[in-house]
């Protein structure tokens, strides 16, 4: 057979190993395909006969008796999600990012990693240096509700100056038009967007760091439009998602269910 074939006493050995020793390949399990790591033995579906004991046996269907205790399947384990990072540009819609990191990398055919980055569309008033540019915007740029609980833990940073503490408000719309595009969204980060129908009231808040500094209100929020008024709306992180309103009232608070809240941006 020559120096490359297996001697006779080992693969004496590997049958005897196999053949019911209890453990044929315990510590050689491997994810590809191991010749060093064949025998004969019952398989895992019964029946007697050849069997591997590495990453490839499920496929194949010869598995040894024992792969599951010696080789299991371990899925990937990933982190928490990290906070959301800033805009990527002030004063126009951008990206912002949140990361997590592999724990556990999977092992033997294990649940593989999922996405680790994910990109969600936000827009800022005001420059790193503070100065406002909320009037560059005339549509009302809007997000999900939840981005405003990055806001606030943003506006603790010494970036941003502290007399952006003016309180903020609600404004109810009910949504007249929408692009198809909205209900089309499937990226995790985005999915909000299609909650979004004609027909429904919407709340939408306007908080202190999307304020301009002159008016001390949010561009787009139809200030002092009447009822009959078409206004414009675009969400951010997918242009093409955007429509109509009409504005219904102003209020201290938001009130809406949280599939219908959001935060001008």
């Amino acid at each position: 057979m020559g120096g490359t074939a297996l001697s006779g006493a080992l693969w004496l050995g590997l049958l005897w190993a196999g053949s019911g020793a209890g453990g044929s390949c315990q510590g050689k399990c491997c994810q590809g395909r191991d010749a060093a790591c064949v025998g004969e033995g019952w398989r895992e579906g019964g029946g007697y006969g050849t069997c591997y004991c590495d990453g490839g046996c499920r496929r194949a269907g010869d598995c040894c008796h024992d792969h599951g205790q010696a080789c299991p399947a371990i899925p990937c384990v990933v982190g928490e999600w990290s906070h959301w990072s800033g805009c990527a540009e002030q004063c126009q819609p951008g990206l912002r990012i949140r990361r997590r990191y592999v724990q556990q990398e999977p092992k033997n055919g294990g649940e593989p990693c999922p996405a680790l980055e994910e990109k969600a569309g936000c827009l800022e008033y005001l420059t790193y240096q503070g100065e406002d540019c909320g009037h560059e915007h005339v549509p009302a740029f809007i997000t999900t509700s939840e981005y405003g609980k990055e806001r606030k833990r943003r506006a603790a940073s010494s970036l941003w100056p502290l007399d952006k503490e003016a309180a903020g408000y609600c404004v109810e719309f009910r949504t007249e038009s929408l692009s198809q595009q909205c209900a089309l969204e499937t990226r995790p980060y985005a999915r909000w967007m299609r909650y979004l129908r004609e027909g429904h009231t919407v709340c939408v808040a306007c908080q202190p760091l999307a304020m301009s500094t002159a008016t001390q209100r949010c561009s787009g929020d139809g200030h002092n439009a009447h009822g009959d008024k078409i206004l414009h709306w675009e969400a951010i992180g997918n242009s093409q998602c955007q429509g109509t309103w009409k504005k219904i009232r102003q209020l201290e608070h938001c009130s809406c269910p949280l599939v219908h809240s959001f935060i001008f941006t």
